[in-house]
């Protein structure tokens, strides 16, 4: 996504905060999604169920709810649909094993083990560093526009090194932003229920 010609530093700048506003709740999505060994109805909004032959997602199609820390319970609407929420569920990465009883679904979340944190792990930290590069490739975006606007004799020397910096400070501001929810993340997934 490329950003709009602006008219000021104040453009640009707000015009690169609200893109890295976006690149930290994508982050906080994709964190969600990571299963942690606690149930929770997040763990599956990643998941799509082909209903009549679209891929539609789980909770557009089911009530989800977490009666204890240790279970999700899923209650299609449609109970002819409770093969392809089961298939749906299975093929996914998550590593969850569905019980049906012709009505509802149950998914036991088991307690993950040493490796499976460790791989959890590793994953939350190569989807920090994507988030990362989004927010630096953001900040590069902006800097370009502040250049223009000095070519282009918009702005003069001081206002374009003065917004330089606030680009600076907004940037490092979002990456201190992902790296406290990774940190948080990352003990959740270490801690041992």
């Amino acid at each position: 996504m490329t950003m709009a010609p602006v008219a000021s530093t104040k453009d640009a700048l707000t015009q690169a905060r609200a893109r890295m506003e976006k690149a930290v709740e994508d982050f906080r999505k994709e964190l969600a999604a990571i299963r942690t060994g606690r149930a929770s109805v997040n763990l599956l909004d990643q998941i799509r169920v082909e209903y009549y032959g679209t891929p539609t997602p789980l909770n557009q199609v089911a009530t989800l709810s977490v009666p204890d820390a240790s279970l999700i319970v899923i209650q299609p609407w449609d109970v002819a649909q409770i093969a392809a929420v089961d298939k749906a569920i299975r093929t996914s990465d998550l590593g969850l094993n569905p019980v049906s009883d012709g009505k509802i679904l149950r998914v036991p979340i088991p307690p993950l083990t040493e490796e499976r944190r460790k791989e959890l792990a590793r994953h939350l930290h190569k989807v920090l560093e994507n988030h990362h590069v989004a927010v630096r490739n953001i900040r590069r975006d902006g800097k370009e526009q502040i250049e223009k606007l000095l070519k282009d004799k918009k702005v003069s020397e001081d206002d374009h090194r003065k917004a330089l910096e606030e680009m600076q400070k907004l940037t490092d501001q979002f990456i201190t932003r992902l790296d406290e929810l990774s940190r948080a993340k990352d003990k959740e997934i270490m801690e041992i229920h």
